[in-house]
């Protein structure tokens, strides 16, 4: 096992490039994560995400993914809001995005400091290593369970919304890893701390959550308005509300934001035309617009229809009769998704 002080090394260099948490876990995770993936995919809980199905084995633990794989450094970047995440959902004329989507996306700026500090890891460690000896650097782009990862490396817990939780940053923390052939001393796993709390579950639009601790991600606004693909179902559209890009409300309510942090990263700054956009300026975009505007956005990656589809909800809930002409604009749309969304949008309007 590599020594302490060259963990604190690492520690600190990784503060210095700016990421807020850092923990270090065996690359291990119990048998017991990989039943509750099994269960979660079995009772057909993840939809369209075929992509879970796929590689659930690899997904159950980091060595099932890479078998020589010994530890995991396990990274957090706060993105705590510096306005509430709530407030537009009383504005039925704006389109409500999801915080974390309101600035630049995290992955190519979380992923260039993992480089640097994997580089600085085998620069450091040089003197302990074999020529062997490997660094990997993640950010949401394998199959690994991040969430069980840095609870067991002490960053937070999993709380009942199946979201992790931190005692310092509350619901904003984006995740990285570094995983490595290298032994390193671990830190302490994190304890739940959610109690009798169960706010997060009783705020859900859609009641996505079967019982705590579990997801039906069928459910869940953030799976419907971005990764699913198809027309939303009737039941869950007056629940959509005026959201058009992902959901916080589970994340919003939970206590322990009141210890949470504004972020302290100019790169996670929302765009202010981001944090109060009107549905009926966007009911008007044509695709090359949309992705003009969205460039550099987690939100250019659901793709243009996807994008129309979740406005026109909106404009259906808005409850405003002067947004029925921007609706109407897209009642004889090529696409078949896109129609029936938007004659849906009309009747409600009209009613």
């Amino acid at each position: 096992m590599l020594p302490v002080s060259l963990t604190q090394l690492i520690r600190n260099k990784a503060f210095e490039l700016g990421f807020d948490q850092f923990g270090i876990c065996k690359a291990q995770l119990s048998p017991e994560k990989a039943q509750q993936l099994n269960e979660f995919i079995d009772r057909k809980r993840h939809g369209e995400m075929q992509w879970l199905e796929d590689r659930s084995f690899q997904r159950s633990s980091p060595d099932h993914l890479w078998p020589e794989v010994k530890s995991a450094i396990v990274l957090g970047v706060n993105y705590g809001p510096d306005i509430d995440p709530l407030a537009n959902l009383n504005h039925p004329e704006i389109g409500n995005i999801s915080v974390y989507a309101r600035h630049r996306d995290y992955h190519d700026m979380i992923k260039g400091w993992l480089k640097h500090l994997a580089q600085y890891i085998i620069k450091e460690a040089k003197p302990f290593i074999t020529p062997t000896d490997q660094v990997k650097v993640f950010v949401d782009t394998a199959p690994i369970m991040e969430k069980p990862l840095a609870q067991q490396a002490g960053l937070g817990w999993q709380g009942k919304h199946t979201n992790l939780v931190s005692r310092q940053f509350g619901s904003w923390l984006f995740l990285g890893e570094i995983l490595t052939t290298l032994e390193l001393p671990p830190s302490q796993t994190s304890k739940n701390h959610c109690g009798s709390c169960n706010q997060c579950l009783q705020a859900c639009p859609t009641n996505a959550f079967p019982a705590p601790f579990q997801l039906d991600a069928t459910r869940c606004i953030s799976y419907l308005t971005i990764e699913y693909s198809g027309a939303i179902p009737i039941e869950f559209r007056k629940s959509i509300g005026n959201r058009i890009y992902g959901c916080d409300d589970c994340l919003a309510v939970c206590p322990w934001n009141h210890f949470a942090q504004h972020s302290r990263h100019i790169k996670l700054q929302a765009r202010q035309e981001l944090n109060k956009p009107l549905l009926k300026e966007f009911s008007h975009f044509t695709e090359e617009e949309f992705r003009q505007f969205f460039s550099g956005s987690p939100v250019k990656r659901i793709g243009y229809i996807r994008f129309i589809r979740n406005v026109l909800i909106a404009l259906g809930n808005s409850q405003q009769q002067s947004l029925l002409c921007h609706a109407q604009l897209w009642a004889n749309h090529d696409n078949a998704i896109i129609q029936e969304t938007a004659q849906w949008a009309i009747e409600q309007l009209k009613s």
